[in-house]
């Protein structure tokens, strides 16, 4: 007899650690908490890029010698691609929201940040394999890569205006963090 009542409460044990599990993994961060966590992600980025989206036209207009400017803007694209990968893996670490479409939101805001670094990645390669012997054709090659990450950046812009939450719009409105 002590033989199942060891066994009944293993088997409670499991049971209860499974519903245990199941309910954490199934609850998400209340919208607020989500809304401030991606907005305390997403401040740092937004300085960061303008930043280097400032650094970026200065370098443009710049005296500086092909192989300069292709050293500059490597960099700078480089970091622009970590600073967007940084917050997008600090917007995946934030999980799903518990909220009438949340994780079709958090895969939005995953997949645009994704665009982003990517498009800066894609920028940095171009540039980065640009001949700098004629400067014409190096500073030609640059405005079009120019070119192209701003459309790329503009397809994959973050904009809270189009979330399908009402609860997450809310919380976007309301959260301190987002103002």
């Amino acid at each position: 007899m002590r033989t199942c009542r060891a066994s009944a409460a293993g088997k409670l044990t499991v049971v209860l650690a499974t519903l245990l599990l199941v309910a954490g993994c199934a609850s998400g961060p209340s919208p607020r908490a989500w809304a401030a966590s991606v907005c305390e992600a997403l401040t740092p980025w937004r300085a960061e890029i303008s930043k280097l989206t400032s650094s970026t036209q200065q370098q443009m207009t710049a005296k500086t010698t092909p192989p300069q400017a292709k050293e500059n803007l490597v960099r700078l694209f480089a970091g622009a691609e970590q600073a967007s990968e940084t917050a997008r893996r600090t917007v995946e670490e934030a999980g799903v929201p518990q909220a009438d479409q949340g994780e079709q939101v958090a895969a939005g805001f995953l997949a645009a940040l994704g665009k982003v670094r990517d498009a800066y990645g894609r920028a940095r390669d171009t540039i980065d394999g640009l001949g700098t012997g004629e400067p014409a054709a190096f500073y030609d090659g640059v405005r079009a890569a120019v070119t192209k990450l701003n459309e790329e950046y503009d397809a994959g812009a973050l904009d809270t205006s189009r979330l399908h939450s009402e609860e997450l719009k809310q919380a976007f409105d309301e959260v301190p963090e987002c103002r």
